[in-house]
């Protein structure tokens, strides 16, 4: 038996984060979770972020499954998803993009993987007020950090049976970090030399990929890269709803939905559960489930084909329940 924290989140956290709940409960894999939240919601009441309850429940399970939070814009506290990715030094974030639905995408069987360095960078936060009319941002770029992202994206190519890595920078103009990043890459490709390595300067690739995304197989890149080129995936195969996230460490994982909290939806039943849910599924098979989580995606993509139970932004007349609740029957 293994147990799970689970964090519902802000907005639609809650909706979705239970919708993937009742999914993998009704595999009866004997998960038992252990539900503690974060973020606003528990500021509001609490005044605290994070309760020590909740950085307990992580340190002792290991394995969360986490639904979006709300980060102010320009003001207010800092992302709690940031931070615990830092605290816990989760220095792998992987966002598997692959299409399921026709609505909203021009390409046809996309499947791409998006793995991005997740603990430092601009992500670090450090900055610098020189004066009223002048703020430093530091960009932090380490050897260790970059060797780790870079093997992990060819070990996972090496692992699944895919073709090619594709490493995305800026070493053109920044010579010296983006340089070191390309350079680790270069010499690591070396050691794997059934795999396929290339290299794109970031303007290029966010055009490469508009233009042909089926070209790329696995990419690994910085934190800001990875993050923007996330996004920038997701809207080719119809929207951040739909693109599961998984951060990794040496020994505890954190696996959520790559969108935000839409406090406009919240508590109306329009909630598109998919990316949450099949952030349960890698979740699964990062705990050996693989055979579940298989399932999982499979019965999404039944779903997608049936047309039967989508929510509106799918463009259908479902809930966030009458989703859930589709997918259950087709496991």
């Amino acid at each position: 038996m293994k147990s799970v924290t689970l964090i519902p989140g802000d907005g639609i956290g809650p909706e979705v984060a239970f919708s993937a709940k009742a999914v993998v409960d009704a595999l009866n894999l004997g998960i038992e979770w252990e539900i503690i939240n974060a973020g606003k919601s528990v500021f509001d009441v609490s005044g605290v972020l994070v309760p020590d309850e909740l950085y307990n429940s992580i340190e002792s399970n290991r394995v969360v499954l986490k639904g979006p939070i709300t980060t102010p814009i320009g003001k207010g506290f800092k992302s709690i998803n940031v931070m615990l990715r830092q605290k816990y030094d989760l220095f792998t974030n992987i966002r598997p993009v692959k299409s399921i639905t026709v609505r909203n995408r021009r390409f046809n069987d996309i499947d791409l993987v998006i793995f991005r360095e997740n603990s430092e960078g601009l992500y670090k936060g450090v900055e610098n007020e020189i004066s009223d009319d002048e703020v430093h941002a530091l960009k932090i770029v380490t050897r260790t950090a970059s060797e780790r992202i870079i093997r992990a994206a060819f070990d996972y190519a090496l692992k699944q049976g895919r073709a090619k890595v594709t490493l995305v920078h800026k070493a053109n103009i920044l010579k010296k970090s983006d340089g070191l990043f390309l350079g680790i890459g270069e010499a690591i490709a070396k050691a794997y030399p059934t795999i396929s390595f290339e290299s794109v300067i970031v303007d290029n690739m966010c055009m490469q990929l508009v233009m042909n995304p089926n070209q790329f197989d696995v990419i690994v890149t910085m934190n800001l890269y990875g993050d923007i080129l996330s996004d920038l995936c997701a809207g080719l195969i119809g929207g951040l709803g739909l693109v599961p996230g998984a951060n990794i460490g040496s020994d505890i994982a954190i696996f959520e939905a790559v969108h935000g909290s839409a406090p406009d939806i919240a508590g109306k039943g329009l909630a598109n559960p998919t990316a949450m849910i099949l952030s349960a599924a890698m979740m699964l098979e990062y705990l050996g489930f693989t055979h579940e989580a298989n399932k999982i995606k499979r019965a999404v993509a039944t779903v997608f084909a049936s047309g039967i139970g989508l929510t509106p932004d799918l463009g259908g007349d479902g809930t966030t329940e009458t989703f859930t609740k589709v997918v259950i029957q087709n496991l």
